[in-house]
């Protein structure tokens, strides 16, 4: 069990490795911005990276507060009762209290496939929801795991850092889009041997940008998924429950989540949407067998 703990520690440095990548390409996007509209001047330049970075801070703060409460919205979540879910509602409890961190408000989503989610923005504010599928084909074990899973979500604060991420995505796309505009279809364009330069590099990088935020964003999900593996086989001391509920859903006839969009894929335990090689390419999750790998190697 001493491997699952370095795992999530692995991971979690590689995360934060991928967040600081992240801000170097924001602030070389609204470095070149500020190049092009300021002329070279560097009051302009340096106004360019501050605004970039004030509306991030805006956004985050945002959905900081009330992204949780949104997505539950969107899935149509339900709180559980104890008459219905007594050993959901027990489980999650006894986990939480593994944890060490507050109870989170629990939740169960209409939906046939084997999936979950938590959202908040800390232990204090967060809310776990299980599909209704999830609590019908999966046994006790296999259960624990799947919520060990999301406790560890929360327990990691992996729900405050993937706001961060989607919401810089959201911009870094934002402002390559309003400067590739500015740049082909402006008036005021110097002829400038310097000018030339910046706008060769300035549309190099607002295409690429938005391309290599993505794949950034995608990574530091997957990190943040086998990270809470790690931990969620800590919690539960049942590695082999967790991979069983993995299995599950690779052989479920029930193919992806039908109330998951594309603002909400990243929260889920599993990939919410149809399995294709395509869509695996450009997926928020890992491989369900490279997972199913490390959670048996433990």
């Amino acid at each position: 069990m001493a491997n699952a703990f370095d795992e999530a520690a692995k991971n979690k440095f590689k995360s934060y490795l991928l967040m600081f990548l992240f801000a170097l390409i924001l602030i070389g996007l609204a470095y070149v911005m500020g190049l092009w509209y300021g002329k070279g001047n560097q009051i302009i330049v340096i106004s360019f990276i501050f605004i970039a970075f004030f509306i991030s801070i805006i956004l985050s703060l945002i959905s900081y507060f009330w992204g949780d409460k949104a997505a539950l919205q969107i899935s149509n979540a339900r709180p559980a009762n104890k008459r219905e879910h007594a050993h959901y509602i027990n489980s999650v409890e006894g986990l939480a209290i593994a944890a060490q961190i507050p109870t989170p408000n629990i939740y169960v989503l209409p939906d046939q496939s084997i999936n979950a989610f938590a959202t908040g923005r800390d232990p204090n504010h967060a809310s776990i929801a299980v599909t209704e599928g999830a609590l019908k084909k999966l046994n006790r074990t296999e259960l624990e795991g799947v919520i060990a899973h999301e406790i560890a979500h929360i327990k990691n604060y992996d729900m405050r850092l993937m706001t961060i991420t989607v919401i810089l995505v959201g911009l870094i796309a934002l402002l390559s889009d309003l400067f590739i505009r500015s740049m082909w279809f402006g008036n005021d364009r110097d002829s400038g041997r310097s000018n030339v330069v910046i706008f060769i590099i300035g549309i190099f990088l607002a295409i690429l940008a938005p391309i290599i935020s993505e794949l950034i964003k995608l990574a530091i999900s997957r990190k943040r998924e086998y990270a809470a593996d790690a931990t969620g086989a800590i919690l539960s001391r049942h590695p082999k429950g967790l991979a069983d509920a993995l299995r599950k859903i690779q052989k479920d006839s029930v193919q992806g989540t039908k109330i998951a969009t594309k603002a909400t894929a990243h929260l889920f335990f599993s990939n919410p949407f149809k399995k294709n090689s395509f869509s695996n390419l450009f997926s928020t999750h890992p491989p369900i067998e490279e997972r199913i790998r490390r959670l048996e190697s433990m």
